[in-house]
């Protein structure tokens, strides 16, 4: 089993920055993909950025891209996804996901595992 918790979500004014933490315990392997999507009220889970514990590629939303990036630290167990420039329409509770099964993955359904979420609000 593994469980997530993320961690560093709030309010911020738009323009602002903020870093989002996912703690991973339990049975990990380097080949898992960490993701990070989000929701917004009356809205789908929505992929923002993904990245493989053991390699440095990452890819994105467009949406984000440019404005989010998402990092690891491999000794903590722990991904980040660090957020510039953001806007209202980030607004959001943001999930981190795990994935056992595919290369990039990008849809909820090929993730196996999730933490709790934390909001995130940007004003305008």
């Amino acid at each position: 089993q593994v469980q997530l918790v993320e961690s560093g979500g709030g309010l911020v004014q738009a323009g602002g920055s903020l870093r989002l933490s996912c703690a991973a315990s339990g049975r990990t392997f380097s080949r898992d993909v960490m993701g990070w999507f989000r929701q917004a009220p009356g809205k789908g889970r929505e992929f923002v950025a993904g990245k493989r514990w053991s390699a440095d590629s990452t890819y994105y939303a467009d949406s984000v891209k440019g404005r989010f990036t998402i990092s690891r630290d491999n000794v903590k167990k722990t991904m980040y996804l660090s957020m510039n420039s953001l806007k209202p329409e980030d607004t959001a509770v943001y999930y981190c996901a795990l994935s056992t099964r595919s290369q990039f993955p990008r849809e909820s359904y090929e993730y196996d595992y999730w933490g709790q979420g934390t909001q995130v609000t940007v004003s305008s």
